[in-house]
């Protein structure tokens, strides 16, 4: 083939066109595909990469008062390129920093461009520090946003707060459970400074900005929070308790309007505080239930038409042969029915109740009422008690779970199972969290009651709720418990605590009281635990020691709650008038 002049030419034209087609295709690639790279790249290498830190939502109680907040404060650091003269820059910054001069003065002498000096530095030796700096005429070190957790309630709610890590990451609580609504996303940007430190440009579009936390409204109501310590708080200086535990709730929807534990710790201070200060007993303490549980087996045996209000159990007089073993009540009791047995907290008329259950149907009704499982509340570490299958079952341990041994529960557990009986038998989940909201106050995910089964008829848990307030009046073990102008009903426990080397410890009772109130409209079920009370063995019952406690509680919190007293605050027993009046007569 002959190149013609005009052949050349093409093909040369071709070439030149075909390079700068490619050198094009380069070009778009540089400057609009890899863009945002080699951009960050330059960034990384001129510049200084500044963390915007996310700000942690918010903790409130249900009424909008503040529970968690943050307090701002300054991350100081260094850039290592920037300082001519770290000697002069390390005296300067020294004392406020709290620091060895000579040891701020080699890291001030290294070439790195982010070197984080001090973290939570209060906002006004920030200031400080920089005017101190900028008058030397001195530059290199700089202060990021930032801030600290604060709890401005001090002690108060610790237990179902938690606290922070020095990552600043939820430790314990609601700051752990929540920490994925909570916690929020750092953001970046990156900056530079010229000679004297000031901010001379900003990288466009080599920001990140930072996405804040979500806020989170608690079913805690601080007002009753604070009754609910105090009284607390009493009991556990004057009794000089091992622990005690108390729990306020609304029976109607499973909401937590107030929890607490003693010992106690201050999560402003975690550090300062001793292990066993830090343990929320509520949910990580088992206990066995005492007498509280015995409403576990007359709620079955009503429910299941095994007993009725005419039905009479034989006390034996207050000693009961089975299995081997006797079986005692505090006195001796006759032919009783079944109110009376629990108004009298007689173990024989409930063990007799549960063997009339049988093995397998009494075991139903103590699943239903939530015992041996966790009730799901969002706090970390809940237990879910111990209550064995009856396959694991010996002779005798029917008749003493009725009475509440050989099962252990939690506060929670204990709690739940009242209210069972106060809402019409239905068992709800028990609630912490009511809303999550962003920081306009709107709600991003709610949080409704959740049902989770119906344990026994309305019927039924009617006629044991007024058997309960039996409990409280004239002739019942717990007539402290009561709460002047309402009525009030409930059930004292006692138990013997467990000793470490096997059986039980001699002369250590865990004590309690769970009770609610009105009886015909409930606002609150009231649980109060009280762990080996240092007085005399002749006082050491649920209904002398926990009752008192809860009856005060109540009568502040009914005055907090604005309700309005019953004219007549008894009522009468699941009983007719004229079958009682029978019954006190024999």
């Amino acid at each position: 083939m002959r190149w013609t002049a005009r052949t050349r030419a093409g093909v040369v034209c071709a070439v030149v066109a075909a390079v700068f087609t490619a050198y094009s295709v380069r070009l778009v690639d540089l400057q609009v595909t890899k863009h945002q790279s080699y951009a960050k790249k330059a960034a990384e290498k001129h510049t200084m990469r500044m963390v915007i830190h996310a700000r942690r939502g918010l903790i409130f109680d249900r009424n909008g008062e503040l529970l968690a907040s943050n307090l701002p404060v300054r991350t100081v650091v260094a850039d290592g390129s920037h300082i001519q003269d770290p000697a002069a820059l390390a005296k300067i910054a020294a004392p406020f920093l709290e620091q060895d001069e000579g040891d701020l003065r080699a890291r001030l002498s290294s070439e790195k461009k982010y070197i984080v000096l001090r973290r939570e530095f209060p906002e006004e030796k920030a200031v400080a520090l920089k005017a101190a700096i900028q008058a030397a005429n001195l530059r290199g070190i700089y202060f990021e946003k930032d801030a600290v957790r604060t709890y401005p309630n001090g002690q108060m709610l610790g237990h179902v707060l938690g606290f922070l890590n020095n990552q600043g990451s939820g430790i314990q609580g609601v700051e752990m459970t929540m920490e994925s609504h909570l916690r929020g996303q750092d953001g970046y940007r990156y900056i530079e400074h010229d000679r004297t430190g000031r901010e001379i440009m900003l990288y466009r579009g080599q920001e990140e900005p930072a996405v804040h936390g979500l806020n989170v409204r608690l079913t805690i109501d601080m007002g009753l929070q604070a009754i609910l310590e105090e009284e607390l708080d009493t009991a556990f200086r004057d009794l000089k308790l091992e622990m005690a535990a108390a729990i306020l709730m609304d029976p109607n929807t499973g909401e937590i309007l107030a929890m607490a534990s003693r010992p106690c710790f201050d999560p402003n201070r975690p550090g300062e505080a001793k292990p066993e200060e830090m343990k929320n007993r509520a949910i990580l303490d088992m206990v066995e239930p005492g007498s509280t549980f015995k409403i576990v087996v007359a709620s079955g045996a009503i429910n299941e038409g095994i007993v009725n209000d005419k039905t009479s159990i034989f006390c034996e007089n207050g000693a009961f042969s089975y299995g081997g073993k006797i079986l005692r009540d505090h006195h001796g009791y006759g032919a009783m029915g079944v109110a009376d047995i629990l108004v009298k907290s007689s173990n024989i008329g409930s063990a007799k109740m549960a063997l009339m259950m049988k093995d397998a149907k009494y075991y139903e009704y103590v699943r239903r009422f939530g015992f041996g499982e966790k009730s799901g509340i969002e706090l970390p570490g809940e237990i879910p008690g111990l209550v064995h299958p009856p396959h694991r079952w010996d002779k005798l341990t029917i008749t003493r779970m009725a009475m509440g041994q050989s099962v252990a529960a939690t506060p929670l557990q204990i709690t739940m199972g009242m209210s069972v009986v106060a809402n019409g038998g239905r068992l709800f989940a028990p609630q912490i969290v009511r809303s999550i909201e962003d920081a306009d106050g709107r709600v991003v995910q709610d949080k409704p009651p959740k049902m989770l089964r119906e344990v026994v008829s309305k019927k039924t848990a009617n006629f044991v709720g007024r058997a309960l307030s039996g409990v409280v009046a004239e002739g019942g073990t717990a007539q402290l418990a009561k709460v002047a102008g309402f009525t009030t009903a409930g059930k004292t426990g006692t138990a013997q605590k467990a000793s470490p080397t096997g059986g039980y410890a001699p002369g250590k009772y865990v004590v309690s009281f769970v009770g609610y109130l009105p009886v015909e409209n409930p606002r609150f079920v009231c649980l109060v635990l009280l762990d080996d009370a240092k007085v005399a063995s002749n006082l050491n019952y649920g209904g002398l020691l926990a009752a008192p406690v809860f009856s005060r509680i109540g009568e502040r919190a009914a005055r907090y709650l604005d309700l309005v007293p019953a004219l007549r605050a008894e009522l009468p027993g699941p009983l007719a008038m004229d079958d009682q009046k029978k019954e006190r007569a024999n």
